[in-house]
């Protein structure tokens, strides 16, 4: 079942790649947040509007698999699909390679809420991702 709700393309660039020509593993890290940044400022609220209301989104865990390694020339087609679990904001994101369709990478991101210097239920975000939960 496609639970998707979101899909970004990202090419990969010569300065990602480590000595053995390959997209340094930290990267694809990158990539996914860059995917988490642009799908918020496509519902409309922007990590710089976060700010502005006292809320800082943060890093609670992070779970990764790498299944194959991305290579200069490629383009990776980011995709993610978002649940609660209690306080915390879900994002299931897998990386694939644009040209094959392959698994490059899936990883499950934990994000907490911050509201004025405290954790908070993460009203605000509920509110703005109700359709997307």
């Amino acid at each position: 079942m496609n639970k998707y709700i979101y899909e970004l393309e990202i090419p990969v660039r010569d300065y990602e790649l480590d000595s053995e020509g390959v997209v340094n593993n930290a990267i694809y890290l990158h990539y996914l947040e860059y995917t988490r940044h642009c799908f918020c400022e496509k519902v409309g609220y922007s990590f710089k509007q976060m700010r502005d209301d006292g809320i800082i989104p943060m890093l609670n865990r992070i779970e990764a698999d790498y299944k194959r390694p991305m290579c200069s020339g490629e383009t990776v087609v980011s995709k993610l699909w978002l649940e609660m679990q209690g306080v915390r904001f879900v994002f299931h994101q897998d990386l694939y390679d644009k040209a094959t369709g392959a698994l490059s990478l899936q990883a499950i991101v934990s994000v907490i809420a911050i509201e004025n210097g405290r954790l908070s239920r993460g009203d605000k975000f509920r509110e703005i991702f109700k359709k997307y939960l």
